[in-house]
């Protein structure tokens, strides 16, 4: 049994810095399946939603079809966002792997640039908010990293020039898989010159009705929990 002293000097040892470096690549390799999987939910249901987007434009049904443009819209940038965490997540690795060196030769962990910046975008994400700050504490403990300062993203444009921006790339991406079908329609400024206070009910009534399609709702589900 340990006495008193044997217990403090436990309770107060320091981890071991390669066993600490190695919990850290574990816990970026678990995330990392994390966002492959959700990567390849997304792109399923994103094949389901360019279905229904081309048999809207077929039907005739273009207030449905351009609903369906809308959250594809926001599928792929959410997927474009995916992979360009794994991206911050591949590049963390790597430094990481020099860190381990580092310790192996001189039994310390030193401070890394590489590490700080990849680490201080991720913790700003929903997704991986937690398991970040909880890394980046160990971090800051081990000397690693120095005290993160939280700031918030700015997109540098407005919210006019957001919906803008939304429109168009609606309008690409029904042009894009339903483009044999709507090509003849005017464009979208023109169609919105064009919808009646009857048509907006009938689109919110065919909105209703997509929301009832598994793979819509299900596409619809991913996009809100992602930007929770």
């Amino acid at each position: 049994m340990l006495g008193e002293d044997g217990f403090l000097k436990n309770m107060f040892k320091k981890p071991d810095p390669k066993e600490l470096v190695r919990k850290w690549q574990r816990d970026i390799r678990s995330e990392m399946r994390k966002l492959d999987r959700q990567i390849t939910d997304l792109e399923r249901e994103e094949k389901k939603a360019i279905k229904l987007c081309k048999d809207a434009a077929k039907d005739n049904n273009i207030a449905s079809a351009k609903i369906l443009a809308k959250e594809l819209v926001g599928a792929r940038r959410c997927k474009s966002r995916l992979y360009a965490n794994k991206a911050q997540m591949i590049s963390m690795q790597s430094h990481l792997t020099e860190q381990l060196g580092v310790a192996r030769v001189a039994g310390t962990l030193n401070k890394s640039t590489g590490v700080m910046s990849a680490i201080n975008d991720l913790v700003k994400l929903p997704e991986l908010n937690k398991t970040m700050q909880e890394m980046a504490k160990e971090m800051m403990k081990a000397g690693v990293i120095d005290e993160m300062v939280q700031d918030t993203i700015d997109s540098g444009m407005d919210s006019e020039e957001l919906e803008n921006e939304a429109d168009e790339e609606v309008e690409k991406v029904l042009t894009e898989v339903a483009g044999e079908y709507v090509d003849l329609l005017p464009t979208t400024a023109g169609r919105k010159k064009l919808v009646s206070k009857q048509e907006q009910k009938e689109a919110g009534e065919k909105q209703a009705v997509l929301e009832g399609d598994d793979g819509f709702g299900d596409l619809q589900s991913r996009l809100a929990a992602m930007r929770n």
